[in-house]
């Protein structure tokens, strides 16, 4: 979700004020996905190496997050949404490890839609975490074992990521699980990306050819009526 700070910057705002649109956004698109089938929603809110943005900044998101918490997870439990946080605890402070844990069960038994909030989460870490994890365990680390031990692993891999600001690199965000993703980059900075730029997206999605490795006459094989 990028583009908050540009987005403030444009309207000679303080970049908190870009995060905080950004929020009503994710509000929205949150909303979006379920009439769009749509069952599990990634985001990457703060990164591991976010911590070295400027103080102010890294302080007034850790707030934010602690407000939004706050008003929103009443709502997400009763329109069937399950918070789930994905990262490293260690770095955040007890106040806001005890909002993740409240919000994780008080939604732990919402099914309508899996909302995986990537906070303080870095693709290597999660790769090096779970790797240290099945060493520590004895077991053999092959690709089934470390797909089970990554952060991720109560969820499909995504088909399909999208990143906002016209940046085009996937910056350590779910290195493993997005190695058969469509790519898909948006110029719209994040507080304008809306549900028609959703459905924009997921018209260009549609329109691909996921091949996993096999030729398009394979594909077509598979698919015509037995």
């Amino acid at each position: 979700m990028d583009g908050n700070g540009r987005w403030a910057a444009k309207r000679f705002l303080p970049r908190i004020a870009g995060h905080k649109q950004g929020v009503e956004v994710l509000k929205r698109i949150v909303s979006a996905c379920p009439v769009r089938q749509i069952k599990v929603l990634t985001v990457f809110a703060f990164s591991s190496e976010n911590w070295n943005r400027p103080s102010d900044e890294v302080s007034g998101l850790m707030d934010l997050l602690a407000l939004a918490l706050a008003r929103e997870v009443p709502r997400l439990r009763l329109e069937g949404v399950r918070l789930r946080f994905i990262g490293s605890r260690d770095n955040l402070s007890l106040r806001v490890r005890r909002g993740l844990e409240k919000a994780e069960l008080a939604t732990a038994a919402n099914a309508l839609l899996t909302l995986n909030v990537c906070f303080n989460y870095g693709g290597r870490w999660d790769i090096a975490s779970a790797a240290a994890r099945l060493a520590a365990a004895q077991t053999p680390i092959t690709e089934e074992t470390l797909s089970s031990a990554l952060a991720l692993s109560h969820c499909p891999d995504p088909d399909f990521l999208i990143r906002t600001g016209n940046e085009k690199r996937l910056s350590n965000f779910l290195l493993w699980q997005a190695a058969y993703s469509e790519l898909y980059f948006s110029e719209l900075l994040w507080p304008d990306f809306d549900e028609a730029a959703l459905d924009a997206a997921l018209l260009e999605y549609a329109s691909r050819e996921r091949r996993f490795g096999k030729t398009s006459g394979q594909l077509a094989q598979t698919q015509e009526p037995g």
